[in-house]
């Protein structure tokens, strides 16, 4: 359930995406959000956020999913990066990187995903070694969205334990215009603000204070990014089916036929309402692994926030796709904006990690199933 400041938030950032709604400039919507305090709710107060947490940023997700102009660098720059630096980061880090993604004037993108690693990140081929006191991290990424947009990016490597010879995975802020650096744009069918890309690194040199947090804490630091990230694809996916659901309820209201408003036939309206009670589900889910990732539950949490980014994006997915079934050949003009979400709205069924992925957690983590890999 929401508190009264929760309500409060929810309320206003509601108006700001009305304000802007879809088809919006997604620049100036980043600016408006920032400017309000919007985007850093999560972040600490003493460096420019609002000292909230994953809970409050979810609420600003959703809502501007809900009026239709989502910003998916919420769940990447804040959310992601943010938290990892606030958590683990330096002084100097904290002081460099967190006012500036609080208020929006800088951003950051997160380099995980790799060509033959996919959702396994045990096998992570990108390699940070040491050359004095600095680091040459080399390897490639995909999928890394908004790279372009981004003033660096958090980098998943990894490095070699002194003691035991093993890989083990530990960040790195790479500055976006840094020497072997590059990138390449992922053409893709999938209509976004947003752009894809691929990250070549070549013996990119990094100083020793572009390592995040403790060198021998890498999966902590890891999971402390990546629950936030599958909450926020939940709230991402949430608001998009709201939005398309809000859609199909206006039509279904107006349209007649027969003398009676479509709305009217069970036929319509039971699918709707079931969608409604699916995302209204999914959303109870995202609530409760916010909750145990802001009170400190990381193991809990994780746990949640998988159950919440596959219900959401299950959801999300029938949501879209009873809407534009409701609106028949009208749900596939440009002029009703329901169509581009047919793509759309799988994102959260692929991405951050596939629901297979996440049924094989539930199966050996929760129920204790053996694994068969």
């Amino acid at each position: 359930m929401d508190t009264e400041d929760h309500k409060a938030l929810r309320e206003a950032v509601s108006a700001l995406g009305k304000r802007h709604g879809p088809g919006s400039d997604p620049t100036r919507l980043w600016s408006d959000a920032g400017r309000l305090g919007y985007l850093g709710v999560n972040l600490p107060e003493e460096h420019g956020g609002g000292g909230g947490g994953i809970s409050e940023l979810s609420i600003v997700l959703e809502e501007l999913g809900a009026a239709g102009c989502p910003l998916l660098m919420l769940v990447v720059s804040p959310a992601i990066c943010g938290t990892v630096i606030a958590r683990f980061g330096t002084e100097q880090q904290k002081r460099q990187w967190l006012p500036g993604l609080s208020d929006g004037t800088r951003r950051m993108a997160f380099g995980i995903t790799e060509p033959d690693a996919g959702s396994n990140s045990h096998r992570i081929t990108t390699t940070a070694r040491r050359d004095g006191t600095d680091w040459l991290l080399t390897g490639r990424k995909v999928f890394i969205s908004g790279v372009d947009i981004a003033d660096a990016t958090l980098v998943v490597g990894r490095t070699e334990d002194a003691r035991t010879g093993r890989l083990k995975p530990c960040l790195f802020i790479v500055p976006r215009d840094t020497p072997g650096f590059t990138r390449r744009p992922i053409d893709m069918e999938l209509e976004a603000a947003e752009k894809q890309f691929e990250l070549v690194l070549d013996d990119v040199r990094l100083s020793a204070d572009a390592l995040v947090g403790d060198e021998d804490a890498g999966l902590l630091q890891l999971f402390a990014g990546l629950n936030p990230e599958r909450v926020m694809t939940a709230a991402f996916a949430i608001g998009m089916g709201r939005h398309a659901l809000a859609k199909a309820v206006e039509y279904a209201r107006d349209r007649t036929v027969w003398n009676a408003p479509i709305g009217a036939h069970q036929a319509i309206a039971h699918p709707l309402a079931a969608a409604h009670i699916d995302l209204e589900l999914a959303r109870l889910m995202m609530q409760k692994a916010a909750a145990l990732y802001d009170a400190g539950d990381d193991m809990a949490a994780g746990e949640a926030a998988n159950m919440a980014k596959y219900a959401a994006g299950e959801a999300c997915v029938k949501a879209v796709d009873q809407a534009v079934h409701t609106l028949g050949g009208n749900g596939l003009t440009r002029e009703y904006g329901l169509a581009r979400l047919i793509t759309a709205a799988r994102v959260a069924r692929i991405a951050p990690v596939s629901r297979e992925m996440i049924l094989n957690y539930v199966s050996h983590q929760t129920l204790g199933l053996p694994k068969s890999y």
